[in-house]
């Protein structure tokens, strides 16, 4: 029998004993699925697959079994190739069939030739994606993977997290920018802006080529752009090889993948020759020059990854079960359940410390942090709770600071300062380069579930141009509709998201929300930076860790109202109409529903009650008071 060794580092001997015993059963595929899907169920064997997150390509073996946490950022169009070839000894004239499958390039041995009329030759399709690790992944998600790794990579490697990532951004600055190599390497600026208990941005391999500058002297090529949605964002792309079920999965969708690594040095000189004989002989090549260079950049910098297995991911979470339908996820969940009162007791103080001791704006801080859009009707995404967090210091680091502790309870973040320049400069929509054939990602090509801190405190007087214009409207329309319009150049497509949007501003955003929660801070502290540093170093590791479950697990939970209950709220709706016509109307009844759903699951109930429905009606009438009284004090709308 096999062992381990075997699959993980030589996965092509276990496909080759399959194929040579099943062959010309076409049954082999799915012998080797299930071969691999029942390995990595053993003894959390998933655990022992080195994940290309977290080390770098040179130091993985090539055509090992690697898996791939990753956002498809680009589907390219399908390939074929050969899934079955025969090639012929020159010498005695003997027959020997291979798989093509899992790799880049046939292969024969020295004397042997590949018969392209041999009529055992099955010619396949398979479907190529390019992926990038989750846009804007937290520090605390990035290490509590690695720590949960029990993968070994070769001991001459002495392979450490920390190390080896400075010398993957090192290398790779070398080799997107060779004309460097004699000059001094200046590093680069943290992105996080400082270590807050932990919080310090993973060291994903850097490219400089996803800001969108270049400084490119004339013996240099161009830099590979990697197309990452967020500036500075590091790590490796790959091209993804799917060879079942595609087309279940689709753009932005985030995915698992284990599959065969393949950097073959020879990828680069085929596609090299390719390109010199394109550029000689343009009828040879349908493919432009730059269209070859995106789609088969050299293997040492985007790798490949032929997948045996792939799954979506409910969640990136590396704290919660990979799956909650299972049974022994079952009883981790109904553990924590158990548990939950001190838990929201906790985090709502956590909060309210955060607030400068506002605890009305730490309750609608944590509905805001559950919620999700649950379902579709027609356009309308519900479950979505956008909320505007008004009367914001202008021009202060508390909104840095606040982004830093949701930064360390969620899995994916972006904070998103709302400056003219970057209204003006920034990319936030995904376009199509018809030239390069693929999709030039921005900033709002994020995964679903993904935290963004729109910082409107930052916002000067000025003068929005075109692209501006265009993006602060798109940046409505993710917040009203839960999509974004793609330009295609000729034409514009949707692609639905689900992204929690958190507004803080000085007075009313000019942007839409659900709900806008005027700030009230209870103390001031002299000094906002040790303050929010001391907030966060109090809390324990283990407390935080609670807080990242319920505020993940909660987003998971179903919800339903009975019958019963929703007549109540009815009748209910209706006196209140009857009390007050003027001010209560049918978005304060859906935004009230909102907010009891939201109560109900924060408290672990799933299904709503009339007292968690009182609650509700009493958070809305403090909110809406503090609103009227704000505008008393200003003279004008908030």
């Amino acid at each position: 029998m096999p062992c381990v060794a075997d699959w993980l580092n030589n996965p092509f001997s276990i496909v080759q004993g399959i194929f040579a015993q099943n062959v010309p059963n076409s049954d082999w595929e799915k012998k080797v699925t299930e071969y691999f899907r029942e390995k990595l169920k053993e003894n959390n064997a998933t655990n022992w697959v080195p994940s290309l997150n977290d080390v770098p390509v040179h130091y993985l073996k090539p055509n090992s079994l690697v898996k791939f946490r990753c956002m498809v950022q680009d589907m390219f169009d399908p390939e074929f190739y050969m899934g079955v070839y025969e090639t012929v000894d020159s010498n005695t004239n003997a027959r020997v069939l291979h798989f093509g499958k899992y790799r880049d390039v046939a292969e024969c041995g020295p004397q042997q030739e590949i018969d392209l009329n041999s009529s055992q030759t099955v010619t396949s399709e398979r479907q190529t994606f390019y992926c990038v690790p989750v846009p804007g992944e937290s520090a605390w998600q990035f290490y509590a993977y690695i720590s949960a790794s029990q993968a070994r990579v070769s001991p001459s490697t002495s392979y450490t997290p920390s190390r080896h990532k400075r010398s993957y951004e090192e290398d790779e600055d070398m080799d997107l920018h060779p004309c460097k190599q004699k000059e001094q390497h200046l590093g680069n600026s943290n992105f996080c802006g400082g270590d807050i208990h932990g919080c310090v941005e993973p060291k994903r391999l850097e490219t400089e080529a996803s800001a969108g500058h270049h400084l490119i002297s004339p013996n240099c090529s161009p830099p590979l752009d990697l197309n990452f949605p967020l500036p500075g964002e590091k790590g490796p792309a790959c091209l993804v090889k799917v060879y079942e079920s595609w087309e279940s999965f689709k753009v932005n969708d985030v995915l698992e993948v284990y599959g065969i690594l393949s950097v073959d040095p020879v990828l680069s000189i085929v596609n090299s020759e390719e390109r010199d004989s394109s550029a000689l002989d343009p009828m040879e090549c349908m493919d432009t020059a730059e269209e070859q260079r995106v789609h088969s950049p050299p293997a040492s910098l985007v790798p490949r990854i032929h997948v045996i297995l792939a799954q979506k991911l409910q969640h990136i979470n590396p704290l919660l079960p990979a799956c909650l339908k299972e049974e022994e996820s079952k009883t981790f969940v109904s553990n924590f359940m158990s548990e939950l009162s001190p838990v929201r007791a906790e985090l709502l103080g956590f909060l309210t410390h955060a607030l400068l001791g506002d605890s009305l704006a730490a309750e609608y801080l944590i509905l805001h942090l559950i919620s999700t859009v649950y379902a579709r009707r027609d356009v309308l995404p519900l479950g979505k709770f956008t909320v505007n967090l008004s009367g914001c210091p202008r021009n202060s680091i508390f909104t840095e600071h606040i982004y830093r502790i949701i930064q360390q309870l969620v899995p994916a973040s972006y904070r998103l300062q709302m400056t003219i320049e970057n209204m003006n400069h920034s990319r936030f929509i995904p376009h199509k380069d018809y030239a390069a054939n693929r999709l030039v990602s921005g900033v709002l090509q994020l995964a679903s579930n993904t935290s963004l801190v729109v910082d409107e405190t930052q916002l000067e007087q000025g003068q929005l141009d075109t692209t501006g214009v265009h993006n602060v409207t798109a940046l409505g329309n993710l917040i009203t509709w839960q999509k974004v319009d793609y330009d295609f150049s000729y034409h514009q497509m949707e692609f639905p998201c689900n992204i929690n949007v958190l507004i803080t501003s000085e007075g009313r955003s000019l942007l839409p929300s659900d709900c806008q929660v005027h700030l009230q801070p209870q103390i001031i502290p002299p000094n906002m930076e040790e303050y929010m540093t001391s907030l966060l170093t109090a809390v324990l590791p283990s407390v935080l860790n609670k807080f990242r479950i319920y505020l993940s697990l909660l987003r998971l939970l179903d919800y339903s109202i009975s019958d019963e209950v929703t007549k109540a709220v009815e009748e209910d709706f209706v006196e209140m109409r009857k009390s007050d016509p003027e001010s209560v109307t049918a978005d304060d009844l859906h935004r009230t529903l909102l907010v009891a759903r939201f109560l109900s699951l924060s408290a672990g109930q799933t299904t709503l009650s009339r007292e968690r429905w009182l609650r509700a009606k009493q958070l809305e009438a403090l909110r809406k008071a503090r609103l009227e009284q704000q505008k008393c004090v200003n003279g004008n709308e908030l």
